[in-house]
């Protein structure tokens, strides 16, 4: 059990008492503060209450949707911070939805979310999808450095060094090493890939997703200076980017 001062703020809205329950205490035990609901109206009452860092949010709620929800969590955190009350101009949120549909993505983000997770999901990819936008946001988790061996990725600064040497990215290359790092010793899927790093705007061949990793190999792992290749094939599932055994 993690003793340490909390990560972050979270609050949990699902009304499923089994899978709130289960994700209030796996989310603790990694380091986070958590506060649950199980109403879009208990939700409405704990960000009034005391403002979090992060909302994970269902979208199928007894009460109200979660894009109704986020409205009004927009709305009324608008209000806040034009008194003065907030300490944060944007209250990052993740859905967790049983639709993986386009159109129902779409909708989350129009709403105001900052990402989804479709269900059934990883403990494992909730958590790295919740730091990663509390890195994006300006979150408590903002100015930490990944690190993987030695290559350093600064999400604040835009910044990755390999081996002391600064690595110049595109900005879809540097989301795709972020996405790699954020879940380093995990095969990703090129659905999966291409689902966080091209979210909607791309409904295209996955072949981009080989492309692109060639990219960061020529830039990231091309030897230079003795350095062990991070990036790796999985075949027939994917790519992961690991620390070199030994």
């Amino acid at each position: 059990m993690n003793t340490d001062a909390p990560e972050a703020s979270l609050l949990v809205v699902e009304d499923e008492p089994n899978i709130r329950e289960l994700l209030a205490a796996s989310l603790r035990f990694v380091g986070f503060e958590v506060v649950s609901a199980a109403t879009g109206a208990e939700a409405l009452a704990a960000v009034a209450a005391e403002t979090p860092d992060l909302v994970v949010l269902d979208v199928m709620l007894p009460d109200m949707d979660g894009f109704t929800v986020v409205k009004r969590l927009r709305e009324d955190f608008d209000a806040y911070s034009r008194t003065g009350a907030a300490t944060r101009e944007h209250l990052p949120v993740l859905f967790l939805t049983a639709k993986d549909g386009i159109e129902d993505k779409v909708s989350g983000l129009t709403a105001g979310g900052d990402d989804y997770v479709t269900k059934p999901f990883s403990l494992e990819e909730l958590i790295a999808r919740i730091r990663a936008i509390l890195r994006r946001t300006g979150g408590p988790d903002n100015n930490g450095t990944l690190m993987v061996d030695d290559l350093e990725l600064d999400p604040v600064g835009h910044q990755v060094v390999r081996s002391g040497r600064p690595v110049p990215l595109s900005p879809t290359e540097f989301k795709l090493l972020e996405y790699l790092m954020v879940n380093a010793g995990r095969v990703l899927s090129k659905p999966q890939i291409v689902d966080h790093v091209w979210a909607y705007d791309f409904g295209g061949d996955l072949s981009i997703v080989e492309s692109y990793i060639s990219y960061l190999r020529r830039k990231i792992d091309s030897g230079e200076d003795g350095a062990a290749k991070l990036i790796h094939t999985v075949r027939g599932v994917g790519y992961v980017l690991r620390r070199p055994h030994g």
